[in-house]
């Protein structure tokens, strides 16, 4: 199994749109709210030529199979990034594909200089949850910043100086 974890290109686009929300219809979270009706999905390359911001993409054996980010959402402290868009095809799970993409998203985070890195999730990502946890991860009591994603009920925070 050959694994390559490289930043998004613009042609990666409505893959990973497609896998996103193929993601979000297997557990059942296809709602508003999320990044399923997002209209950044459509065109995640543009939204990470941001300043400090990075998306990495996995492709096993030549074809993607997952994603992940690190944006500067609006209305977060300061020195904080959010871990974005992270997603992986079913058949891509347990492997320790999601780890890499996760881990290469925290060292760019940090290289960026950001001190603190939140996300949100659902109950429903229970395994990606434990992950979080795994790596560092402290349950938050509400959301932090405007990521505009309201139905999301789970929010985390990792200092990266740790």
């Amino acid at each position: 199994m050959s694994i390559t974890i490289r930043p998004i290109k613009a042609e990666d686009n409505q893959v990973l749109a497609t896998l996103i929300r193929q993601v979000f219809r297997e557990f059942k979270i296809d709602r508003p709210g999320t990044v399923y009706t997002d209209s950044t999905t459509d065109d995640l390359f543009s939204l990470f030529q941001h300043p400090a911001s990075a998306y990495f993409v996995a492709e096993q054996n030549g074809e993607i199979v997952g994603g992940c980010g690190v944006y500067p959402t609006d209305g977060l402290p300061e020195g904080c990034a959010e871990l974005v868009k992270f997603y992986l095809a079913a058949g891509a799970r347990g492997k320790g594909i999601g780890n890499k993409l996760m881990q290469q998203s925290i060292e760019q985070a940090r290289e960026f200089g950001y001190k603190q890195l939140y996300l949100e999730s659902f109950p429903e990502l229970a395994k990606a949850v434990s992950m979080y946890e795994k790596a560092g991860f402290k349950p938050l009591p509400h959301a932090l910043g405007n990521s505009g994603h309201f139905a999301c009920n789970i929010w985390m925070l990792k200092d990266l100086e740790d």
